[in-house]
């Protein structure tokens, strides 16, 4: 099959890896190349390429970058939280009790911001006594701050992966705050993710 090309910039989250799953379904191309305009959209389709048995580079190119994909013996798939129809059937029944935690801010609640930053720190905390039920943590808007160094709830974070709970932080929004190198727990991702994970969950706590 041919290669593709794909010119993604300036296209918000996740039209990027939505467009890049849709030339791989239809065309099954050997070869994709896919420009992109920012450092979250690189993360998230280059994982996404990886997933579908691509291997990828990335080269820098004027303004923005040049993802390249292709596939031989060198190509590796790699764990990606992206799910097509079939995964999501196949997920459906063992996670019939699991429960995400969609976090949209770093504090809870409205009123005091001190006091809402010491309410997520307890939830944080707290969260550990769901046991196995709790399958996975979604941190978008202002809730992204909460995986970057030097916040107090990062230490109740990796406590959290460290005993399995799959982390997914919002790329577009670690962008936006300019904390794009500075998440050190969990997966940067895109809104595909963040859908499927909401669609997949039994049941979904929002803070």
């Amino acid at each position: 099959m041919p290669e593709f090309d794909l010119d993604c910039q300036g296209l918000p989250c996740p039209e990027p890896v939505l467009r890049c799953k849709q030339c791989i379904e239809k065309d099954e191309p050997e070869g994709i190349r896919v420009t992109v305009d920012n450092e979250a959209a690189v993360q998230n389709v280059s994982r996404f390429l990886a997933a579908k048995g691509y291997a990828v580079a990335v080269d820098a190119l004027g303004s923005g970058w040049l993802i390249v994909g292709s596939r031989g013996s060198d190509a590796k798939p790699c764990d990606c939280e992206v799910m097509g129809q079939d995964e999501i059937a196949a997920h459906a029944a063992p996670l019939a009790r699991s429960v995400t935690v969609f976090v949209t801010a770093d504090t809870i609640g409205r009123g005091d911001d001190e006091l809402g930053g010491k309410l997520m720190l307890n939830f944080l905390a707290t969260l550990n006594e769901m046991g196995d039920e709790l399958w996975r943590i979604v941190l978008v808007n202002g809730g992204v701050k909460l995986a970057c160094a030097g916040h107090p709830c990062l230490e109740k974070l990796n406590i959290l992966a460290n005993r399995g709970v799959s982390i997914l932080v919002c790329g577009t929004c670690l962008d936006f705050y300019g904390l794009l190198d500075k998440r050190q727990v969990g997966e940067t991702t895109n809104m595909l993710d963040v859908v499927t994970s909401l669609q997949l969950a039994a049941k979904v706590i929002q803070v």
